[in-house]
C-alpha cells in the first residue's frame, strides 16, 4: 500500500509515529517527507495489517494534524528489509 498524508505532518515527528506503528503491525517500508509538505508512505504485509495502520492514519492520534490520506493498494514488490525513516 502506498499513502499520500497531507496536512501538518513535517518537523512534528509524524514518520517516527508512523514507523513505530508499521513495525507493531510487521510491516516493512518506509515513511518519507515529500517536497509539498506531504509524507508518502510505502508499507508492505498482510493486507489486513496495512488496513489497520491506513485507519490508524485516519485517526486523529498521530503527530501534527491529518487533513486527507489517499491510499493505493497494489502488489508487493519487495526488497524492503525493515521500515525506515526518509
Amino acid at each position: 500500500m502506498t499513502a499520500w498524508v497531507h496536512g501538518q505532518v513535517q518537523g512534528v515527528g509524524f514518520r517516527y509515529w508512523t514507523k513505530t506503528q508499521a513495525l507493531e503491525l510487521g510491516l516493512l517500508g518506509y515513511a518519507a517527507n515529500q517536497p509539498d509538505g506531504r509524507v508518502r508512505v510505502v508499507v508492505e504485509g498482510v493486507r489486513s495489517a496495512c488496513e489497520t495502520l491506513l485507519q490508524r492514519l485516519w485517526s486523529g492520534d498521530t503527530p501534527g494534524r491529518v487533513d486527507l490520506v489517499v491510499e493505493l493498494f497494489g502488489p508487493a514488490r519487495g526488497g524492503l528489509p525493515s521500515f525506515e525513516e526518509r
